[in-house]
């Protein structure tokens, strides 16, 4: 199948490659006489990139070249090429199950000559599997297998996006699922002005694709349909194409997709949190199919049996019948009595015939002092960890993995001492974690302290957050620790820690924003005060 397919790639594009140092065919030797080209899987247009599996001469393994064809004369031509360059060769540190392998990156006079007709070369590891465009060529995935898939795909983008790549995966051939069934991007090299916004919008037009077989982003390859659009411009949702794809997975390709509007997810977190709950929710309801459909044996007498061991004697149904129902009967007589006892022993009322049952206050059972003699005295709670003068970071952030804005320049007024200065967040449209996971503020301390209470002077009530302790000053999310958690009220909030945590680094993180009235979401956090334990 994969020849199939590289046979149909490389027929659609010798187009301007014939003039640029002869042909791109099976057999011809790119790179300094190192890699032979072995198939062609795709051509990315935008980018004039073809898509190659090689064989390294000198390593004697399969890999994964990205061709940028072009005239070295063409000034503008050369620049795009070598900002691919350049951000294939960032890639190149990235390691995920999800991405390829960049192994090098070879530039004009650097492993790629004038006379080949090449701008450059990324090579990556070879990817086993097969090729996406053949997979969906023949039917839609099922939904549950789809939503698995993109959940694979996005969680390399996840973690991309956290180190500052952008991956480049918003085309199809650049993609092949591998044989655990897990789509991996094959052939890395994003386009020169690609962003991570555009990464995201992969990820619905992916999904999109495996449910649908159409393509909803501009400039994917002629093998594969184009998703049709509404009069509006919008983009058609799956489930009016293929009825059996369930609502919340239609709706993520379709919100993921489109830039404008209400409701748009513009994260990978966002989408892995809907792709995991909707693959679970798919599944459960196929597997509800699964036992609901199983093989139907009808008897002489015309009793229908759906069990696929049907019992044939008609005195033992009847005898199994009967049993069934006094054990029904009796199980619901012991709940029922059970549940009696139970109102009867909370409210001090038994009705049973044994003697009133003693509920004590204390937890543990004590016979009454002799006459004459005192109780002792009852046991107070020790009492809560005493609390020291507030310290004053040394330095303040805005905490927002994988994204920018929420006004970083003003982060410092939340711990000026001034509560007529705000930090607030950007103004969402959709709660947290629609969007994304959260957003918030990380502390430095000049040395570390034993904290023990945050106090949050807000001016946002309804919204959530956790203090989150960290090791360095830029963690990634999954690498910091909740440490306590609480509602903001309007004005000052105490969010106590469910134990004194010694760091320098913390982090007010928010879960939950609060509302402006206007229909719109946002925190704004007026002082924070961080009182160690005394």
């Amino acid at each position: 199948m994969d020849t199939r397919r590289s046979e149909q790639a490389g027929e659609a594009s010798q187009v301007g490659v014939r003039a640029q140092g002869g042909s791109l065919a099976p057999g011809r030797v790119v790179g300094d006489g190192r890699y032979r080209l072995l198939a062609q899987f795709g051509v990315d247009e935008r980018a004039a990139a073809h898509l190659w599996r090689a064989r390294d001469g000198q390593l004697k393994r399969d890999v994964a070249l990205t061709l940028l064809v072009g005239d070295p004369a063409d000034a503008e031509a050369a620049r795009l090429a070598r900002r691919t360059l350049e951000r294939a060769a960032h890639a190149s540190k990235f390691g995920h199950g999800g991405v390829a392998r960049v192994l090098d990156v070879l530039s004009l006079g650097s492993g790629v000559t004038s006379s080949e007709g090449l701008l450059g070369v990324v090579v990556a590891e070879w990817t086993k599997g097969s090729d996406l465009v053949d997979l969906v060529a023949q039917r839609p995935v099922a939904p549950a297998a789809a939503a698995r898939m993109v959940q694979a795909l996005a969680e390399a983008v996840d973690h991309a996006h956290q180190n500052g790549l952008v991956l480049g995966l918003d085309h199809p051939q650049r993609l092949r699922l591998t044989p655990d069934g897990a789509l991996k991007l094959a052939f890395p090299g994003p386009l020169p002005e690609a962003t991570l916004r555009d990464d995201v919008k992969a990820l619905g037009a992916v999904l999109y694709l495996l449910l649908t077989g159409r393509w909803a982003l501009p400039g994917g390859p002629a093998a594969i349909p184009a998703a049709p659009h509404a009069p509006t411009g919008r983009v058609i949702p799956p489930r009016s194409l293929v009825p059996t794809v369930p609502v919340e997975l239609s709706s993520l390709a379709v919100r993921t997709i489109e830039d404008g509007g209400h409701g748009g997810i513009r994260t990978s977190a966002a989408i892995l949190r809907v792709l995991d709950q909707a693959a679970e929710a798919e599944e459960r309801t196929q597997l509800i199919k699964a036992v609901g459909e199983e093989e139907a044996v009808a008897e002489p007498d015309g009793t229908v049996w759906t069990t696929k061991k049907p019992v044939k004697d008609v005195a033992r149904r009847k005898k199994l019948a009967f049993g069934v129902t006094v054990l029904v009967v009796a199980t619901v007589v012991i709940l029922a009595w059970g549940g009696m006892m139970l109102i009867n022993l909370f409210q001090g009322e038994s009705k049973s015939s044994g003697p009133n049952l003693n509920v004590a206050a204390s937890s543990s059972s004590t016979a009454p002092p002799p006459s004459g003699e005192q109780p002792p005295p009852a046991q107070q709670p020790p009492p809560g960890p005493t609390v020291g003068a507030a310290v004053k970071p040394s330095a303040v952030a805005v905490f927002n993995p994988g994204s920018k804005g929420d006004s970083p320049g003003r982060a410092k007024n939340a711990t000026d001492g001034d509560p007529g200065t705000v930090w607030k967040t950007d103004d969402y449209d959709e709660q947290f974690p629609v969007l994304k996971n959260g957003v918030g503020l990380v502390v430095t301390f000049k040395d570390p302290i034993n904290l023990s209470q945050v106090k949050i002077d807000a001016g946002s009530p309804g919204s959530k957050v956790e203090i989150r302790s960290a090791d360095k000053k830029n963690p990634k999310l999954d690498e910091t620790k909740v440490v306590g958690s609480g509602d903001l009220a309007a004005g000052e909030s105490t969010i106590a820690l469910q134990q004194p945590q010694q760091g320098q680094y913390f982090i007010v993180w928010i879960t939950q924003l609060g509302e402006d009235g206007d229909g719109k979401f946002v925190t704004e956090l007026k002082e924070l005060t961080f009182l160690p334990a005394g």
